[in-house]
């Protein structure tokens, strides 16, 4: 007996699996926040040199705003104000022409910056001043989370496994909650950045454990909606955080706005039931057919459960060793796996890098940032939609493959299209993003369909260790910017092709049972 068959005979998506997919829906509805967090709070707004050191107290004093700055700051080639330089001495003369002296000397700022606050009234950019030469320390802030959680789903896939799913997807929850707010409290740019390590850390125990116990509790023939499903409470979240970034333009509030409803989540998520899969394969059996029992009652299908006994559930995953203790070696101890996790290694970081890279490059185009984050967030409806038909007609694989081809021809598109284009350039954006979120969607399924129960967590972990290796370094990628405008759109580019070759040597998944050990895999031709 397989336990997809226990599942189909009690209703493999009835009430309770419902009731499931209904609180990990809104379990991972908050955490895009925290992911896009870093567009707003670390936006650079328009600044210039803070020029109060010139003032003399004689002319300088009696002019405007508008005469300060021209005498003040040197114009750049656009004909805007340099953001990092400023008149070592007032240029008079520059009230009479508009031209700068090319002989008048210029040095760093010196007393510190002035910021254009009228889109956002306070970020951590304007906090500690993170422009011009500290301009790596501002994308330093995105890249310090996403390494706090390419650690923690590593961490957090190994507890997992050995702990159990509920007791850590709930820890996370309330580890997200305290590091979150404690981040809106830093009074100083270290403690923010080792808080937000931290708040990463924590949070990818949400991300991989909610999508690995739906779809442990589904049919089969439900798994593609579940995975659908799942990918849609991201897209809402993003695109409700448009809203909240948009009426809270405080960072350390915009922190806490999005932080907040991991209280009632939490609260909720006390009723979240364990994997009866890995109670079984962890030789739970008791506690699995409590759960079982449980489901079988809100499915209305008592009759058959009863006739399944606690000692006919150990004939439905038979381990290699009883008790074992499963680690990521597991994953390069025999050829098949370690190929496995090889190639979906490799894939993670191309996709990831590529849909993070997309979600963060939202200044520069037509819409302003927050239209931009919204269209970004919209255009993942349709896309994610479309995949509840591909994921069965055409496979797993292939539909991973067509997302990554579209995504490397939007970014080709963009690079040889003129800068003046700007909608052109926007709309191309979108629809690249929307397939690269659909891509991703796609293969947090395909991986935990791939991988067997006893190893599907640290699987996940694993897999998405190297996406988020991707994701940390997606915000560097957009400083390449400085060596060659487009060279960053080029190397996405290529990255996305290489996520298309590597998807050619997985196995599809499309209508099979899912794996129980590492034996299944092995004997698999």
């Amino acid at each position: 007996m397989r336990f997809e068959s226990v599942l189909a005979a009690i209703k493999g998506f009835g009430r309770f699996q419902k009731m499931i997919l209904a609180m990990c829906f809104f379990g991972r509805f908050s955490i895009p926040c925290h992911f896009m967090l870093n567009n707003f709070i670390a936006d650079v707004p328009s600044h210039h040199c803070d020029f109060s050191s010139l003032d003399d107290g004689g002319v300088f004093r009696n002019l405007s705003m508008e005469e300060k700055l021209v005498v003040s700051i040197p114009v750049q080639e656009d004909g805007t104000p340099s953001s990092c330089r400023m008149f070592a001495e007032p240029q008079y003369h520059l009230l009479q022409n508009s031209s700068n002296s090319p002989d008048a000397r210029t040095v760093p700022c010196q007393t510190g910056w002035v910021y254009d606050n009228t889109t956002l009234r306070s970020t951590v950019t304007s906090q500690w001043d993170l422009v011009c030469e500290r301009r790596g320390k501002n994308k330093a802030t995105a890249t310090i989370f996403f390494i706090g959680a390419m650690i923690g789903t590593v961490i957090s896939g190994s507890l997992s496994d050995r702990f159990g799913r509920r007791i850590i997807i709930l820890l996370s929850y309330l580890s997200v909650m305290f590091f979150g707010f404690a981040s809106a409290l830093s009074t100083s740019y270290v403690m923010f950045m080792v808080l937000r390590f931290f708040t990463g850390l924590c949070i990818s125990g949400i991300l991989i454990i909610a999508a690995t116990l739906t779809v442990e509790w589904v049919d089969i023939e439900h798994r593609k909606l579940v995975g659908v499903i799942d990918s849609l409470a991201w897209t809402f979240g993003s695109a409700v955080f448009a809203g909240i970034a948009y009426l809270v333009t405080d960072w350390r509030w915009l922190t806490v706005s999005v932080t907040s409803p991991l209280i009632l989540i939490l609260i909720t998520s006390w009723w979240l039931p364990e994997s009866a899969r890995w109670l079984i394969a962890n030789g739970k059996h008791e506690q699995a057919h409590m759960y079982l029992k449980r489901c079988a009652k809100m499915n209305q299908a008592e009759n058959f459960i009863d006739s399944i006994k606690t000692e006919t559930l150990s004939d439905i995953v038979v381990t290699e060793k009883k008790d074992r203790t499963y680690s990521l070696l597991d994953l390069i101890r025999t050829p098949k796996i370690r190929r496995l996790a090889l190639g979906t290694g490799f894939l993670w970081f191309c996709v990831s890098t590529t849909y993070f890279f997309i979600s963060f490059h939202i200044t520069g185009f037509w819409l302003d940032i927050y239209f931009t984050q919204f269209a970004y967030s919209l255009i993942e409806i349709p896309t994610k939609i479309a995949l509840y038909f591909l994921l069965d007609k055409i496979g797993r694989r292939p539909t991973v493959v067509g997302t990554q081809l579209i995504v490397a021809i939007c970014l080709g598109i963009n690079i040889v299209l003129p800068k003046d284009m700007s909608l052109v350039i926007t709309v191309i954006a979108v629809i690249g993003k929307g397939f690269s979120s659909a891509g991703f969607a796609t293969l947090v399924l395909y991986t935990a369909e791939l991988y067997p129960t006893v190893v599907r967590q640290i699987g996940l972990g694993y897999n998405s260790f190297y996406g988020r290796i991707g994701t940390a370094l997606a915000p560097f990628i957009l400083l390449l910017d400085e060596v060659w405008t487009e060279l960053p759109q080029t190397v996405l580019c290529c990255i996305a092709l290489l996520g298309v070759i590597i998807t050619r040597i997985l196995p599809e998944t499309r209508d099979k049972c899912m794996l129980e050990t590492i034996d299944d895999i092995e004997q698999q031709r």
